[in-house]
């Protein structure tokens, strides 16, 4: 069921409905289906038809045990999985990721990029200048927060119970995904089970300053319920093929049962480590579970999204890359096999069904998260907070791959090259999803926002 939400509080689908109710005159379905062939013309001139994926390893991953694994640095600081040999000369992942090593000449991996510190909070999604805004948001603003022609939402976030009603709340102590900042609550993502408590609908969050383009739409809508909920049979084709476009689309794509079963089965990462396998002596043991039975199925979901219009979508499955081997985390070596394992399976999946799908030059995968870690292994064999070089991953979206950018020092810690920052990755981000050329030289748009697009640089060797 789709539930729709104003910023004003909750609104019942047919009171949503109303609010267009305006009597405008009747929609054709020739039309409507105009309407729908022109979909890929319904965003501003600047927003490029692309999307980004963000898959956010919350909790902060290593370097050492990701993409750089430093096996010439002494033991006690190289990689405790050791590392495996990729598909480009001389370059080494670690050993948990051999799928990923075999696809390595599809991906760009920087090894001088530093989110600048080792604080748990939702960086890069969550802009720190003025805006203080999720990315998500920001595109949203530029781009509108729904797709006219189907509805989807343009900004979403999905965590676990988004595919897997059994699993735990999101975690968002440190931050908050859907954080609007300055820009308001009508652009935040939407989060189908994201919230504190089992959400059994999907929500949509729009404020009701954003509906006039929708209005005429709305009302034929609002007719068609009306139609079916009183005429049972008799609702005419016109009335449900509208309805069910418009409604029942955007449900479409949340329904992971419509794929392919070998689909499914391909990105599906529950198999990988199974519940008794994971030492409940972890506090976290719930989080690495939920991790490993739903992180490939969300972003297979991911993919379905992006394919039905949605611009920007934030994957995350909740701490459970924060390695300190302590009493709420395992090590590193341990870690791996929960976090590891199912990150290749997934990432590999999605970047091989992308390209099946010919949507490799379309959405841009990006993998990270809000630190990496110290290039000493701890007396317990974790590794601690680390801001000072974090892993980062990119693959698709038309930008070049088969490459390392930048390289880090001896033991791990600092970048040996140009530092590069979170401003370079939004700006690379942005370059993805707008032309910024002509976003300088829109009228109305708000200047903080165009000035912050606008000012950030993309990653050298990624534009």
């Amino acid at each position: 069921m789709l539930t729709f939400f104003d910023r004003h509080g909750r609104l019942g689908r047919r009171d949503f409905l109303r609010i267009g109710g305006l009597g405008l005159g009747g929609l054709t379905l020739p039309q409507l289906l105009s309407w729908q062939a022109a979909a890929a013309e319904d965003r501003p001139a600047f927003v490029k038809d692309k999307s980004v994926v963000f898959l956010f390893l919350q909790g902060g991953p290593s370097q050492f045990e990701t993409f750089d694994p430093k096996m010439n640095a002494p033991t006690g600081i190289h990689s405790t999985t050791g590392e495996t040999a990729t598909k480009l000369s001389g370059v080494t992942f670690g050993a948990t990721f051999k799928r990923l090593a075999a696809l390595a000449d599809k991906l760009s991996v920087v090894r001088s990029y530093q989110s600048g510190n080792g604080n748990h909070d939702i960086k890069p999604i969550v802009c720190k200048e003025s805006l203080g805004a999720n990315l998500g948001s920001l595109y949203a603003r530029l781009a509108g927060t729904n797709r006219p022609a189907s509805g989807m939402p343009t900004n979403a976030a999905i965590f676990p119970r988004a595919v897997d009603p059994t699993t735990g709340a999101a975690q968002e102590g440190f931050g908050k995904f859907g954080a609007t900042g300055s820009l308001g609550s009508a652009y935040a993502p939407f989060t189908p089970g994201g919230g504190g408590d089992l959400q059994k609908d999907m929500q949509l969050t729009l404020g009701r300053d954003r509906l006039d383009d929708r209005r005429e739409l709305l009302g034929e809508l609002d007719r068609a319920q009306r139609a079916r909920d009183t005429a049972g049979e008799s609702v005419s084709h016109f009335q449900d093929q509208a309805f069910q476009t418009i409604v029942g689309g955007v449900a479409k794509a949340f329904d992971l049962s419509r794929e392919d079963p070998k689909t499914i089965a391909r990105y599906d990462t529950a198999p990988l480590v199974a519940p008794d396998q994971i030492s409940r002596k972890w506090h976290n043991y719930n989080h690495y579970v939920d991790n490993a039975k739903t992180l490939g199925k969300l972003l297979l979901l991911a993919r379905r999204l992006c394919e039905q219009g949605c611009g920007f979508v934030t994957v995350t499955t909740n701490f459970v890359w924060d390695m300190h081997a302590d009493e709420n985390n395992c090590g590193c070596e341990e870690g791996m096999t929960y976090t590891g394992l199912p990150l290749d399976h997934a990432v590999s999946a999605f970047i091989e069904d992308c390209a099946a799908r010919g949507l490799s030059e379309k959405i841009l995968l990006v993998v990270s998260g809000e630190m990496g870690r110290t290039p000493s292994v701890n007396k317990n064999g974790g590794r601690d907070h680390w801001g000072n070089l974090t892993p980062l991953l990119l693959s698709g979206g038309g930008l070049p791959t088969g490459q390392v950018i930048g390289q880090s020092t001896r033991n791990g810690g600092e970048p040996a090259t140009e530092p590069l920052g979170i401003s370079h990755l939004l700006g690379t981000i942005m370059h993805t999803l707008f032309d910024l050329g002509t976003v300088r030289t829109t009228r109305g748009l708000p200047t903080d926002l165009v000035q912050a697009l606008t000012g950030w640089t993309p990653i050298p060797g990624l534009v």
